[in-house]
């Protein structure tokens, strides 16, 4: 999985903005506002994603390219770093997982802004 298909894939997604709201080796993913995927473009390229807790720590104990969420909270955030040894349905999977974790606990009026996008 490289990220020029992780960002085509976040930017078909309702609703998506891209971002650089750290530095210029950060891009952002947020739904309405909120941040749902960051990448990092320098080696070891990787992504954070946000996670049901339990699946997190489910995830990060089946897969080694899996970890807790670098400079996310741990308890939500996996970090998973794009070493080509996770197939690329699980991570298009936990995208979309991660996205509407987001859009789930949105406020019911940017829920309703969201389905006009």
């Amino acid at each position: 999985m490289d990220l020029e298909k992780i960002r085509s894939y976040c930017l078909k997604k309702k609703g998506v903005t891209e971002s650089l709201p750290f530095d210029e080796e950060t891009p952002v993913y947020k739904v309405m506002g909120k941040m749902f995927l960051l990448s990092n473009l320098t080696p070891p390229v990787s992504i954070n994603i946000k996670c049901d807790p339990e699946l997190a720590v489910e995830l990060r104990e089946k897969y080694d390219a899996v970890t807790s969420g670098y400079h996310m909270n741990k308890l939500h955030w996996n970090t998973v770093i794009l070493d080509g040894t996770i197939p690329d349905k699980y991570i298009y999977e936990w995208i979309d997982l991660s996205y509407e974790l987001i859009v789930k606990g949105l406020p019911k009026k940017e829920k309703e802004n969201l389905s006009k996008v």
